[in-house]
C-alpha cells in the first residue's frame, strides 16, 4: 500500500527524452521563486504525464502543523495572519514534514473554491465567522497544475494573476477580510491550436518549454514499451526506477540547501543584460528570470559559480515566449528555439538592432487615421497608399473599450456581486446557493437557535461575468479588390482585427468572399495564428459575392447561438462593398431581406469601405447596409 497514491504517477526517469522541460521543471522545484512553468506542444506529446510525474520526486517541506495553509514556521513573511499572531505572541508553533502538495486545478473551478469561501459549519456551531480554505491554500508552498491553462476563464485566471503577482491570497467576503500566503509554483500545459494565452499570464510563466513528439523511430518504440509496462503493473514499474527517484529528490534537496551560497559574475549579468536589450525583450521578469534559472542549474549540476553555459541554458528557457511584443509578431528566426552560444555572442558584439518584427516582406501602411468613434479600436493607423504605392504605417492610435459584461442568476461562475431570494428564479432551482447570506436571513426572521429553514430563507447569487463574443471577419478578396491592390491594404485591416479580438479573448471565425461563392474558411475558434495564415494566402480574383457571406453570417451566428443563448456576434465586412453574384435574381432585393435578419439576429455589423473612384458593376449594399441594420461605415 505505499504507493496507492504513486500508482497513478509515471515516474519521473522514466518519461522518455523531455530533457529541457525535465530540466525546467527541477529548476522550479529548487526555487519556486522563478515564476512556474509553461509546457506547450501538440496533443498526445506527454505534457501532463511529465507534468504529474513531478509528484514522484518533490521533497518534504516543514509546515505548521495545525495550519491549513500549510505556512512555514521558519519565516513569519510566510505565514497566515493567524499563524503570524501566534508567532508574536511567542507561541511555539507545532512543526511537521509533509511532502509538497500538487494541485490540479479543473478549468470547470469556481472562484469560490479556488480563493476559499464561508466555513458555514463553523458559523453555525461557534457563531464566528471563518473561512474554508479554496485550492489556492492547498497549493501554498507546492504546485499548482493547469491543465489546458489557454482555455481557462478569465476571471479565474485574474485571480491566479492577482495570487501569483503578490504571493497572498486576500479574501474580502461577507464581512470577513482575511489572507493568507500563496506561493506555488505555476505549472501550465497548452495545446496552441486551441487558442493563445493571453499575455498577461504568459509572462507570469518563468520558463516556457515547447514540447514535440520524438521522430526517432527507437524512442517511440521505447514510449510504448514503457507504457504498456507501466500499466500492466504500476507498482512494479515504480519499484523498477525507485532509485531513480530518490536519487532526484536527493538532488533537489541539495541543490536547495546550495542555491543560497551561488554566484554570479558581473561580467555575466552585462552579457545578459545586453543581450536582453538588443532582443528587444520589455520585461525585467526576463533578467530576473534567467539569473535564477542559471543560479538553479548550476546548484543542480553541484557548482557554487554560475557559467556562460548555464546562462545560456536558462535563456532557452526564459526568453523564448518573450521574444514577441505584440501577440502575432513573427520572429525573423521563424518561430524556433532560439540559437546557441554563436547568436548570443554575436548579439553583444554587433552593434545593430535588430527588431524582431513581422517577416521583411511584409510593407508598412499609410498615415490616415480612423474615426476615433468607430469601434473597434484598431492598435494601429489605417492604411493607405501614398504616392510611390507603397504602404506603411507612420505612428499607432491607441484606444480601449471596456469588455461586454452580464450578471447570471443561479450560476456558478463569475464574480458574485449580489444576492436574491430562491422565489425570484422563473425556475426555482438552486443551483448556486448563497449559504452564508441565507442563514442570515433566517436567524433575523427567527431570532433563536437552533434555526429552523424555509424556502423563503434560501438566497441565491447573483454574479457578474464577461459576455462571451463571436467575432466574424468577412473578408472580400474580389477581382475588384486587387485595384491599387486594396487587398493588401483589406488583409492589413483584418489582421490588426485578429491583434484586437485576441486582447479581448473573443472567439473569432474567417469567411472568405471570392468567385460565385462565400466560404467559411476558419469555423469559430481562438487559435488566432489559424486565422492570420488563411488571411495571408487568401487569393484575389473572381466575382463579388456578398449577399452568400451575409447568409453565411446569419447561419453562422444562428448556430453558435443555439450553443449559448448569451453569445454577442461582431462582424466585420472589409470590402469595395459591390456585390454582382446573388442568391436568387435580384440582389438588391436580397441585401434588404438579409440586412432585416442581420438587425434581427442582433448582429452588430462593422463595414470597412474601400471602394475608390470608378465604373464598377454591381450593387452597391453599404448604404442598404447602412440603413436597414445600422451597420457603421468606415471609409479607408
Amino acid at each position: 500500500m505505499e504507493y496507492c497514491e504513486r500508482q497513478l504517477s509515471f515516474p519521473f526517469s522514466a518519461v522518455v527524452g523531455q530533457e529541457e522541460a525535465k530540466t525546467a521543471l527541477l529548476c522550479v522545484a529548487v526555487n519556486p521563486l522563478i515564476g512556474g512553468v509553461l509546457l506547450k506542444g501538440d496533443k498526445g506529446t506527454g505534457k501532463s504525464t511529465l507534468v504529474r510525474s513531478l509528484t514522484n520526486i518533490l521533497p518534504e517541506i516543514e509546515v505548521v502543523a495545525d495550519c491549513e495553509f500549510r505556512c512555514n514556521p521558519n519565516n513569519p513573511l510566510e505565514m497566515c495572519d493567524d499563524c503570524y499572531e501566534r508567532f508574536s505572541s511567542n507561541e511555539k508553533l507545532p512543526v511537521e514534514k509533509r511532502k509538497m502538495s500538487f494541485v490540479n486545478l479543473p478549468l470547470s473551478i469556481t472562484i469560490d473554491r479556488l480563493i476559499g469561501t464561508i466555513d458555514v459549519t463553523k458559523f453555525l456551531k461557534e457563531g464566528k465567522k471563518a473561512l474554508n480554505p479554496g485550492l489556492m491554500a492547498e497549493a501554498n508552498r507546492g504546485v499548482l497544475y493547469i491543465d489546458e491553462v489557454n482555455l481557462l476563464d478569465d476571471y479565474i485566471a485574474d485571480s491566479l494573476l492577482d495570487a501569483a503577482a503578490m504571493g497572498w491570497n486576500t479574501i474580502e467576503r461577507e464581512g470577513i477580510s482575511f489572507r493568507h500566503p500563496a506561493r506555488f509554483i505555476l505549472v501550465g500545459s497548452m495545446n496552441p491550436e486551441e487558442g493563445e494565452l493571453r499575455p498577461q499570464i504568459l509572462d507570469r510563466f518563468g520558463l516556457c518549454v515547447e514540447i514535440s513528439a520524438p521522430m526517432n523511430p527507437e524512442e517511440r518504440i521505447e514510449i510504448v514499451r514503457r507504457t504498456e509496462e507501466f500499466q500492466k503493473d504500476p507498482v512494479e514499474f515504480y519499484e523498477k526506477y525507485k532509485k531513480e527517484e530518490e536519487e532526484l529528490t536527493k538532488k533537489i534537496v541539495k541543490a536547495r540547501e546550495l542555491l543560497p551560497k551561488v554566484k554570479v559574475d558581473e561580467d555575466l549579468l552585462e552579457l545578459l543584460a545586453e543581450t536582453i536589450i538588443k532582443l528587444g525583450i520589455k520585461t525585467n521578469r526576463a533578467e530576473i528570470a534567467t539569473i535564477k534559472t542559471a543560479k538553479s542549474i548550476s546548484a543542480l549540476d553541484g557548482r557554487k559559480k554560475v557559467s556562460m553555459e548555464d546562462i545560456e541554458k536558462a535563456m532557452e528557457l526564459t526568453l523564448k515566449h518573450r521574444l514577441k511584443d505584440k501577440p502575432f509578431q513573427r520572429r525573423k528566426e521563424g518561430g524556433k528555439s532560439l540559437p546557441k552560444t554563436k547568436f548570443f555572442r554575436s548579439r553583444i558584439r554587433s552593434s545593430k538592432k535588430q527588431k524582431l518584427n513581422r517577416s521583411s516582406d511584409r510593407e508598412d501602411f499609410g498615415s490616415r487615421r480612423f474615426d476615433d468613434t468607430f469601434f473597434p479600436p484598431l492598435k494601429t493607423e489605417v492604411p493607405e497608399i501614398d504616392s510611390k504605392k507603397k504602404i506603411k504605417f507612420s505612428g499607432s492610435a491607441h484606444r480601449s473599450s471596456r469588455d461586454i459584461t452580464m450578471t447570471t442568476i443561479n450560476q456558478p461562475k463569475g464574480i458574485p456581486v449580489a444576492h436574491i431570494p430562491l422565489s425570484s428564479n422563473k425556475d426555482e432551482s438552486a443551483n448556486d446557493i448563497d449559504l452564508y447570506n441565507s442563514i442570515i436571513h433566517a436567524m433575523l426572521r427567527e431570532r433563536k437557535l437552533p434555526v429552523k429553514f424555509e424556502k423563503d430563507d434560501i438566497r441565491i447569487r447573483v454574479r457578474r461575468v464577461k459576455a462571451p463574443t463571436l467575432w466574424v471577419i468577412i473578408l472580400d478578396s474580389s477581382g475588384s479588390m486587387a485595384v491599387k491592390k486594396r487587398i493588401r491594404i483589406a488583409k492589413g485591416i483584418a489582421e490588426k482585427l485578429i491583434e484586437d479580438g485576441y486582447t479581448k479573448r473573443s472567439k473569432m471565425a474567417f469567411i472568405l468572399a471570392k468567385g460565385f461563392k462565400s466560404e467559411i474558411v476558419v469555423p469559430p475558434t481562438k487559435n488566432y495564428w489559424q486565422i492570420v495564415d488563411e488571411i495571408e494566402r487568401a487569393p484575389t480574383g473572381g466575382r463579388t459575392p456578398l449577399s452568400s457571406a451575409l447568409q453565411q453570417l446569419i447561419s453562422l451566428s444562428k448556430r453558435e447561438k443555439m450553443k449559448e443563448e448569451s453569445l454577442k456576434v461582431k462582424a466585420f465586412m472589409i470590402t469595395d462593398g459591390r456585390a454582382n453574384v446573388p442568391l436568387t435574381d435580384d440582389i438588391e432585393k436580397e441585401m434588404v431581406n438579409l440586412a432585416k435578419n442581420i438587425k434581427k439576429e442582433g448582429i452588430e455589423l462593422y463595414i470597412y469601405d474601400t471602394s475608390v473612384s470608378g465604373i464598377y458593376l454591381g450593387v452597391s449594399c453599404i448604404p442598404i447596409l447602412k440603413e436597414i441594420c445600422n451597420a457603421k461605415v468606415q471609409k479607408v
